[in-house]
């Protein structure tokens, strides 16, 4: 895959391993501390830098409607989003609708959603948000932050992600990758999803909110990991005041990234169309 104009410039910016260090040293020891608005500024500018690195930034769960991104984003706990998307055709060819759901038997849908893992709890959860979709919803998944958290195994994170892709409803998606990043980024120090979600938003426009997710997201799967981020391959390094906790050297680094930046498959079936890498494959052809 070809360079990209936000990586070109980060490694302009780094040239060799010891000077991308002064690249990253907003943060350093003694600097002056940030101003609110020099955070917003950097944020913002970070937010961009993203954009033309993932243009192609999209959710990682393959759905066709609201409730198969509802019924994804549930299986997507302690597991992979590659894992869930290649359980969810078999789910969705035995129970189409939330009625379908609803009146499945516990131990056949536990039985299609064992991959997952934890499928004892997932499948009640299941049972239970789809029940609650038929009882008190018409059978349709709420628009609404504060219907969708009354539902069995949904939470802010999950309300987010549903109503951001499904319904065009902004919102900031706080998963592990996000919390780890924004905190990197200094963008907040809080580890409750919570109070990271409402920092978050105020550094933002509202209508920048769902992409942000997924462009930070996107990142942190492919870039910014969790034990061995890959700084020197990192096309936001000088503006990061965390540059230097992982990799510096560009060669080494580049060897620590995945998916498609690696020239492997992301983690969807269905992947939309500008995705510039392959399809990942069903399950049973790994």
């Amino acid at each position: 895959m070809g360079e990209r104009p936000a990586a070109k410039r980060a490694n302009a910016a780094k040239g060799s391993g010891s000077s991308a260090a002064g690249a990253g040293a907003p943060a350093a020891k003694g600097a002056r501390e940030e101003s609110r608005t020099a955070l917003v500024r950097r944020a913002r500018r970070i937010n961009r830098e993203l954009a033309e690195l993932y243009p192609y930034a999209h959710p990682e769960l393959d759905f066709e409607n609201p409730f198969q991104l509802l019924v994804a984003t549930v299986l997507s706990a302690q597991t992979t989003d590659l894992r869930v998307n290649q359980t969810t055709p078999a789910l969705f060819a035995a129970y189409p609708t939330p009625e379908d759901m609803a009146a499945a038997d516990p131990e056949t849908l536990e039985q299609i959603i064992r991959p997952t893992g934890f499928f004892r709890a997932k499948a009640r959860s299941l049972i239970g948000l789809s029940t609650a979709l038929r009882d008190r919803f018409g059978g349709e998944v709420p628009r609404r932050v504060e219907d969708m958290v009354t539902l069995p195994g949904v939470g802010r994170k999950t309300a987010n992600v549903v109503l951001g892709n499904a319904y065009g409803v902004p919102g900031v998606t706080v998963d592990t990758h996000f919390g780890r990043l924004v905190r990197r980024w200094r963008w907040t120090d809080a580890t409750e999803p919570e109070k990271i979600e409402a920092e978050v938003c105020a550094l933002f426009p509202k209508s920048e909110w769902t992409m942000l997710s997924h462009r930070v997201i996107f990142h942190g799967r492919r870039v910014c990991h969790s034990r061995r981020p890959a700084c020197g391959a990192c096309a936001i390094a000088p503006l990061c005041p965390s540059f230097g906790e992982g990799e510096t050297d560009p060669e080494k680094a580049k060897k620590l990234l995945k998916y498609e930046l690696a020239g492997k498959p992301g983690q969807r079936l269905k992947p939309p169309p500008d995705f510039p890498g392959p399809a990942a494959p069903p399950l049973g052809d790994v």
